[in-house]
């Protein structure tokens, strides 16, 4: 099956399918849709870290 994807949603679909359980970020980084869109796979879990 191919999917086009953006570059973030990419490295979320290769942290999945290489085996992640957990992940971890905060907002208003780069990175943040990395976690937005690892978030949405089972069996991941995600959490918010503050950034203050």
């Amino acid at each position: 099956m191919k999917a086009v994807l953006s570059g973030n949603e990419a490295i979320a679909r290769g942290a999945y399918e290489a085996g992640v359980k957990v992940a971890a970020g905060y907002p208003g980084t780069p990175s943040t849709e990395i976690l937005e869109n690892l978030s949405t796979y089972e069996g991941v879990y995600t959490e918010w870290s503050p950034n203050d």
